[in-house]
């Protein structure tokens, strides 16, 4: 079963429930989470309860050795996440007989985390969980808990193998939220082409914090990166100490007239007898550049709630960054200080949403798409948590989807239009399980339909290849290493690059190679658990990327220029006057360069050349074709062609994430005015991942209305040639060139006349 319902519905009493009743009744359950963080929080909870018959423990890459034994042995509730899992328990399933002879529950918890190639691996690893379970003689059930997602069965089949009934309907009580769909202003500021730069969500988020801190609105600000966050709180701060300062020694709360004050002093219209402002009563935060009164209006907007002069001094202390890794006691102090009023505001990352009570909030600024509608919904909800009203504002950052989603709030409002997309078929994942699988229980021929249609297949070439050896009895192991070294769950194959610090030597973590020339190239300004480094060197051929230096002021995109050729079509139907293709494709991309742009205006500073090889992927893609004859009528209208299907892909790739749920950086895209391969206008949108993850294949099935929702984008920005937030891409190796903005919504409307749907 999976239920699929939104934050606070209650899921996790659903599962809690059962999973304890049969714990009490002499079963053994398994919680599995994507992070340790959840599971710790998870086993705080079954603590609470004191039960004694409930003997719960955490399973996982913390747990001291001497503690393993005891658990394997003992505990009957075990919370432990899909790489323990894979490396762990599974290779080493006689040491927990005990346990899976008695197991009665499998919950998978905030599953739709698991998409794309990293819940491909989840999905094979699940399908040897079975297979081990049925050794001992076990057939659990399986409970996922998931946020709204659209067709929540089918993914959780998809992830599971097994038949799955699934629960939507969702009868919590909510206050009614106020949901504010913000988008920044253009700026004088010009970026590549001369193309208008937008005003970044985290200066915008750092207006409405201070706006509504002053209104004593207690507000949560969610921001993509830890200095995104931190650079959210430190605005806020002097904001609020500029106002301190100007208002020291004034009697009481002061009044001041409703003029428009200067951009960096937030003021408002307040009257001391006004209380302020509930969410979703139909207020909105005023922007600091606006003042807070509509013109011809004398009615006050904020009340700011300190009661005498003294209490002015202490404004700036009033909000406060959340940075990851906080210990358990900083947290508590964090939660005090949100119940009591002393802390009004908090700019954090998506970190807080585990482990941190932050319910009793007003409000919710989120800097940024978070990526999917689960996430936003998610966010939202830590407002308003105990039937209050509740304010969410989504500020759009200069992204094509960003753009969309702010003049199309019924993307927002209406069905679910995302679905979780994995690809367990996939051989670069399906083969290295397989091998695991075999190291465990030596595969027989009853074993195949478990991993699925193409195992056969898959089994044959592993066989060519050495890896497995064919007996009359089934498949075996024979080699010496360990086969779950063959699967990097998280990453995208090859082998690993370190990521280390150059000052200390102190491992922070590794990159799969692929990704490694997009994020840890010479130059690149790398997150890491929301610390931010530079990266000083990066070294291939050792597998090291060495990192260091002061925390920079910018942000860097790696650039890529790519070559695309068709290997097999395998669907296709007509688009309008053109055809839709999925098929495979091998993909050659070489990383020229990267851009570098300020955090907090988005300025660019530069575009640093780079000097690495080309890497060769094959892949599955999602490509279009428009023939000749109505090439030739949009070339006599003088539109580019070559930019108009060069726009077209660029606001493409940015909108597929609205239908599969991927980010935009999973995936990339070729255009071309006349393709080899197809003799054709052709544009490819492909995944970045080896043998594809299922989002070219998401938007083959969804690619009428994808493709609407790239008209529109463009369409409803208001920039006159092209910019960031329509059909620029900061990872073109291009530079951006050429693009027509014009022609690519008439490129787009020639493809959607007369679409049927795609299917």
């Amino acid at each position: 079963m999976i239920i699929s319902t939104g934050t606070a519905s209650g899921k996790s009493l659903a599962y809690l429930t059962p999973a304890v009743a049969s714990c009490l009744d002499g079963g053994t359950v398994l919680y599995l989470t994507p992070t340790k963080a959840l599971a710790a929080d998870q086993l705080r909870g079954l603590r609470e309860l004191r039960i004694t018959q409930l003997r719960a423990a955490c399973f996982d890459g913390d747990t001291p050795f001497e503690e393993r034994t005891w658990v394997r042995q003992h505990a009957n509730y075990v919370l432990t996440n899909p790489d323990m899992l894979h490396r762990s328990v599974l290779p080493r399933h006689a040491q927990w007989s005990s346990f899976f002879r008695r197991l009665r529950m499998v919950v998978v918890d905030e599953c739709h985390g698991y998409r794309g190639v990293f819940g491909s691996h989840v999905a094979q690893i699940l399908r040897r969980l079975r297979r081990v379970c049925a050794r001992y003689g076990s057939q659990p059930v399986f409970l996922l808990a998931s946020a709204t997602a659209s067709e929540p069965g089918a993914f959780a089949m998809r992830l599971t193998g097994l038949e799955m009934a699934e629960v939507t309907s969702d009868g919590s009580p909510k206050g009614a939220t106020t949901i504010a769909l913000w988008e920044p202003p253009l700026t004088e500021l010009r970026g590549e082409r001369g193309a208008p730069v937008r005003r970044t969500a985290t200066a915008e988020a750092a207006d409405l914090l201070t706006d509504l801190v002053l209104a004593n609105v207690r507000t949560l600000a969610f921001v993509r990166s830890r200095r995104g966050a931190e650079t959210v709180a430190l605005t806020a701060r002097a904001k609020l100490a500029e106002v301190a300062f100007s208002l020291a020694g004034t009697p009481g709360p002061p009044t001041v007239d409703g003029s428009s004050p200067d951009r960096d002093t937030p003021m408002a219209s307040l009257d001391p007898g006004t209380a302020p402002p509930r969410p979703g009563h139909g207020t909105t935060p005023p922007r600091s550049d606006q003042g807070a009164t509509s013109p011809g209006s004398d009615q006050s907007a904020l009340s700011w709630g300190v009661p005498d002069s003294a209490g002015w001094a202490d404004l700036p202390d009033r909000i406060a960054a959340y940075r990851a890794g906080y210990l358990a006691e900083d947290r508590r102090l964090l939660e005090k200080a949100l119940r009591s009023g002393s802390i009004m505001g908090l700019a954090t990352t998506n970190a807080l949403e585990l482990g941190v009570d932050v319910s009793g909030l007003d409000a919710v600024l989120i800097a940024g798409w978070p990526g999917t509608r689960a996430s936003l919904w998610q966010q939202a909800g830590r407002a308003g948590r105990d039937g209050q009203e509740a304010l969410a504002v989504l500020i759009a950052r200069d992204d094509p989807l960003d753009t969309y989603l702010v003049h199309h709030p019924q993307a927002l409002f209406g069905q679910p239009v995302e679905a979780i997309v994995l690809d367990p078929d996939n051989p670069y994942v399906l083969g290295p399980h397989l091998c695991a699988a075999a190291a465990e229980i030596p595969l027989t021929d009853a074993d195949l339909p478990v991993f699925g249609p193409t195992t056969p297949n898959v089994l044959d070439d592993l066989v060519t290849q050495g890896l497995l050896r064919k007996r009359p009895a089934g498949w075996f192991w024979t080699r010496r290493e360990r086969a779950t070294d063959l699967a990097d769950i998280r990453g995208g194959g090859g082998a690993p690059i370190q990521v280390v610090e150059s000052a200390t030597g102190r491992l922070l973590g590794s990159v799969d190679e692929p990704s490694a020339h997009t994020t840890v190239h010479t130059g690149a300004v790398y997150l890491h658990q929301g610390e931010t480094y530079l990266v000083e060197l990066l070294d291939l051929e050792a597998g090291v990327a060495l990192v260091g230096g002061p925390e920079p002021d910018y942000t860097t995109f790696a650039r890529d220029v790519t070559e695309i050729s068709v290997l097999a079509s395998l669907r296709s139907h007509d688009l309008g006057p053109g055809s839709l293709h999925f098929g495979e494709v091998e993909v050659t991309r070489q990383v020229v360069s990267y851009l570098k742009r300020r955090l907090q205006s988005g300025e660019m500073l530069g575009d640093e050349p780079l000097d690495l090889p080309p890497r060769t992927l094959r892949t599955r893609a999602v490509w279009w074709t428009l023939p000749a004859s109505e090439v030739a009528i949009l070339a006599e209208e003088g539109f580019d062609l070559g930019g108009a299907a060069h726009a077209a892909e660029h606001a493409a790739i940015g909108l597929l994430p609205l239908f599969a749920t991927c980010d935009r950086w999973d995936i990339g895209g070729v255009s071309t005015e006349l393709h080899a391969d197809t003799g054709l206008l052709t544009v490819f949108v492909y995944d970045g991942h080896e043998g594809g993850a299922g989002f070219a294949e998401r938007g083959y099935a969804r690619a009428t209305d994808w493709l609407t929702a790239t008209r529109e984008a463009i369409a409803s920005c208001e920039c006159e040639r092209g910019c960031p937030s329509c059909i620029q891409s900061p990872k073109c190796g291009n530079g951006n060139e050429p693009l027509d903005k014009r022609g690519a919504i008439h490129l787009l409307d020639t493809l959607l006349r007369s679409t049927p749907s795609a299917s």
